[in-house]
């Protein structure tokens, strides 16, 4: 028998620094680790404001989807990090641009304390097959 949950990698993410894994897809769903602005190919934070950043979260994303075969259209979950509820909405539209499809997904943001690497957002989602 196998086992229920698939380990899901991706180069278009970064790869996990600490014992957890990009992503876990069991049955018809996927959880992605939370994402913050690292960009794959260097290890490093992107420079730039909270656009700039939001970007690179939603690349990244979208790396790990595109390695379980899946899009942003099939993401259900959203949860949103912020370092400061001040950024929500420059966050908020390049996340629209990106969440264009409907239905839109579920989403909870919220401001914390402090995020890795001094990012200013995180961001994971849910999706289903």
């Amino acid at each position: 028998m196998s086992h229920p949950l698939h380990e899901i990698r991706s180069s278009g993410a970064p790869a996990p620094i600490g014992p957890y894994s990009q992503a876990i897809a069991v049955g018809d769903l996927l959880f992605a680790s939370g994402q913050i602005p690292l960009d794959p190919a260097t290890g490093k934070l992107v420079e730039g404001g909270i656009e700039a950043q939001t970007e690179r979260v939603l690349a990244n994303v979208k790396g790990i989807l595109a390695a379980a075969g899946l899009s942003l259209a099939r993401v259900v979950k959203v949860s949103v990090f912020l370092a400061d509820l001040g950024d929500f909405a420059a966050m908020n539209e390049i996340y629209a641009r990106h969440f264009d499809a409907f239905p839109k997904p579920a989403r909870s943001t919220f401001q914390v304390a402090k995020l890795p690497a001094g990012a200013r957002i995180e961001m994971e989602v849910i999706a289903v097959r």
